[in-house]
């Protein structure tokens, strides 16, 4: 039965970013526990963390620009083998118990990472305008199944291998990584013509100064900002007071569900209200996720945080309602400039955020980085 080429590019794309969020998602739970784990200093146990962050900011822009050349599915493919080589590099860190050689993997999983953020971008390349919203949405939706997996695969894997914590986790995801290639292989994206290579559109700072760029950027700083620096510091602060790890890993777990589960109907949403009103929801959610953590330290505050109020759906309607926005700003010829600009001031803020959590969770405490992220993510007018 023939299948529509955008359907089953956006299908791919799914399974894809599922995988994907799976690995971001484990290495952000085990990357901080790891790190207080190794690290001299236990203020930089959030670290190996805040690298993966950060490789993914320094790579956001080589990443579009690669792709506008050789095309997403080259850029796609070559961007796995880059982050097997990433995660090999992270289990030889955990045999060798060298802090410094786990963020060092931890950056090039970061490389990784960067261009695995453009699968949201390529499903929007491959759809109608009509379609485009729903699209987003749906690759973003691939994360519904990393939310369960992920959290489960760390606790699980965590003593696979008795004699070295974790390690199994990240031969795990070194062969998850692999998948990722083979399935991308199979995905149709249309190159850009020779005239649009040869076409650069309107210089970059003219577009970034768009109203509609900056509340596209906006509000994804903000939605991952916030997420990030909330959701490094939670499974630390449950360990600290007492929770057990199968605790943490299940509130990280169904926090992941509440970032992606809303995908199904987000496009929905944005068609029948308009981008501006849920995004400003969004807002909405993220503030009153921070007024719930702030109300205790018992394992429902941290679920009702981080899944049920907003840490997860408020970074939803930000995040996909900015990326869906953001398509409306640039040209064809625009694209890739335009993208790379977006994600690196989003994972620039983003890998700030989770650095700082460990700095303010390790000096002062977990209601201070609550604290810290409500004045952020108080709604404004996009």
């Amino acid at each position: 039965m023939f299948i529509n080429p955008q359907y089953r590019n956006v299908t791919l794309l799914a399974i894809c970013q599922s995988i994907f969020v799976c690995g971001q998602t484990t290495l952000f739970f085990v990357g901080g526990l790891i790190g207080y784990k190794l690290a001299y200093d236990k203020a930089l146990a959030t670290l190996p963390v805040s690298a993966v962050i950060l490789g993914t900011a320094l790579m956001t822009i080589p990443a579009s620009l690669v792709m506008r050349r050789v095309g997403r599915r080259v850029g796609f493919m070559g961007a796995a083998l880059v982050g097997l080589i990433g995660l090999l590099t992270c289990t030889l860190a955990l045999y060798s118990s060298l802090f410094w050689l786990l963020c060092m993997g931890a950056l090039i999983v970061g490389f990784y990472n960067a261009f695995c953020q453009y699968y949201r971008f390529a499903a929007a390349d491959v759809a109608t305008p009509a379609f485009r919203p729903k699209a987003i949405s749906l690759v973003m939706a691939g994360g519904v199944v990393a939310g369960v997996i992920g959290p489960s695969l760390a606790v699980y894997s965590r003593n696979l291998i008795p004699e070295f914590e974790y390690l199994a986790s990240y031969l795990l995801l070194a062969i998850m990584t692999i998948s990722v290639f083979a399935l991308v292989s199979f995905v149709r994206i249309p190159r850009l013509s020779e005239a649009e290579l040869k076409d650069t559109g309107r210089p970059l700072l003219q577009i970034m100064t768009r109203p509609k760029f900056i509340a596209a950027a906006g509000s994804s700083m903000i939605g991952y900002g916030i997420m990030a620096l909330l959701m490094t510091a939670t499974p630390l602060a449950m360990i600290a007071c007492d929770h057990p790890v199968d605790d943490a890993g299940f509130v990280i777990q169904w926090h992941v569900v509440g970032m992606f589960a809303p995908s199904f109907f987000t496009g929905h949403l944005i068609a029948k209200f308009g981008l501006i009103k849920i995004m400003l929801t969004g807002a909405i959610l993220l503030l009153a996720s921070v007024v719930a953590a702030l109300m205790g330290i018992a394992i429902w505050h941290f679920m009702i945080s981080m899944f049920l109020v907003g840490v997860g759906v408020g970074w939803n309607f930000l995040f996909v309602g900015g990326s869906t926005l953001l398509t409306e700003v640039h040209t064809a010829a625009e694209r890739a400039k335009t993208q790379a600009a977006h994600d690196f001031m989003v994972f620039a803020v983003t890998a700030s955020g989770s650095f700082l959590s460990g700095q303010l969770l390790y000096r002062f405490g977990w209601d201070e980085v609550n604290l810290v992220a409500l004045p952020l993510s108080s709604p404004s007018p996009c």
